[in-house]
């Protein structure tokens, strides 16, 4: 278990030393050197310290976007989906992410790109839904037809390398 005063990655273990550093009297050109960054990378660790304290120096998440989906409604996202597509008035019971884009579109009102909802759906453990069943609409003697009547025409022929000599 990691204590709250250990660094979280190098970067942030760089600059707290280099507040070690300045701490026993080091000055800026000789920290820099001592850790091979910029003078002007050490004044600037330096200011945000008299700015924000010790505090400044350590590791803050990238800023982004909030999220449009709280975490409840994102909590509530699965017990929607287990209901089922028919349950929400699309026809069959396979979800796809232009449904799932609907879905949330409808309960909380909010819009996604579809190729982000794939992104939702990782997130919450659910994968691309397969049909258990085949359509009910397959015609198994086309299908037949197809493979012995089409198929050999479209297969690859064998190159002029596996072909066996007659000599």
């Amino acid at each position: 278990m990691r204590r709250s005063d250990e660094p979280t990655d190098w970067r942030e273990g760089r600059r707290l030393r280099a507040w070690q550093l300045k701490q026993q009297g080091w000055s800026q050109k000789a920290i820099a050197e001592a850790l091979g960054v910029t003078q002007g990378a050490v004044s600037q660790w330096m200011k945000r310290v008299a700015q924000r304290g010790v505090d400044g120096l350590k590791r803050s998440p990238p800023p982004g976007a909030a999220p449009r989906l709280s975490s409840a409604q994102r909590a509530q996202l699965p017990e929607l989906l287990a209901k089922g597509a028919e349950a929400h008035g699309f026809l069959g019971e396979t979800w796809t992410q232009d449904r799932v884009r609907l879905l949330i579109k409808r309960h909380f009102g909010v819009s996604y790109h579809r190729d982000h909802v794939g992104r939702i759906l990782k997130a919450i453990g659910w994968s691309v839904q397969v049909p258990i069943e085949r359509a009910s609409q397959r015609d198994e003697q086309a299908i037949e037809r197809w493979k012995r009547e089409q198929w050999p025409a479209i297969k690859k022929k064998p190159s002029r390398r596996d072909e066996r000599s007659s000599t």
